[in-house]
């Protein structure tokens, strides 16, 4: 697994075994996860979607403590997922980096607990599967709109964004922040370092 520029993300890039039959390869190892992140990934949900082309599902977090870190892979087609730092106090905060998941590279990316993740389909029936450290609790879960300039991600411009009501009238990165919906940078380093113990 490689770190991404922001703190507390990771790509992993797995090595593919093609032959006539197909291709194999392994999207998750527990021993390698655990010596790059520096904790074990407790499976607490899994999660499987399947979007249209287009389709934008983001910017989502949820509170911390525990708050829900991911482990993301597309396992049909192609997305764009983007990790958000929108950890208050982080030297990186509103920034982001994104990671194509496909069907051919076979890419996974894990986000810990406190940064935002969102995804946009880049074919028809993208089925995205996430690994999630908790389950879904809708009083700990917010978001923030993926196409808030203030963040200013770079989405494909040759597609029209398809997005819920919910992320479509998500508060602003900035009024999050004023809100204080936001977790701290400090409290989010706390928590990840408490689960190496």
């Amino acid at each position: 697994m490689r770190p991404l520029s922001l703190s507390g993300a990771w790509v992993h890039e797995p090595k593919i075994f093609p032959d006539d039959r197909g291709s194999f390869h392994e999207w998750f190892k527990a021993p390698v996860f655990t010596e790059a992140v520096g904790h074990p990934l407790t499976l607490a949900q899994a999660n499987m979607s399947v979007s249209s082309r287009g389709t934008l599902r983001g910017i989502h977090a949820a509170d911390v403590p525990p708050g829900q870190a991911k482990y993301v892979k597309c396992v049909r087609g192609a997305v764009l997922d983007v990790i958000v730092d929108i950890r208050t106090g982080s030297p990186t905060f509103g920034q982001w980096e994104t990671v194509r998941l496909d069907d051919r590279d076979h890419h996974a990316v894990y986000l810990s607990e406190g940064l935002g993740h969102g995804f946009m389909a880049l074919t028809d029936d993208a089925t995205v599967v996430y690994l999630c450290s908790e389950g879904y609790a809708p009083e700990r879960e917010y978001g923030v709109p993926p196409l808030d300039p203030a963040i200013g991600i770079d989405w494909p411009a040759d597609l029209t964004p398809i997005l819920s009501a919910k992320d479509e009238q998500a508060p602003t990165l900035a009024e999050a922040r004023d809100q204080g919906l936001l977790p701290s940078y400090e409290a989010c380093v706390a928590y990840r370092e408490s689960l190496g113990r």
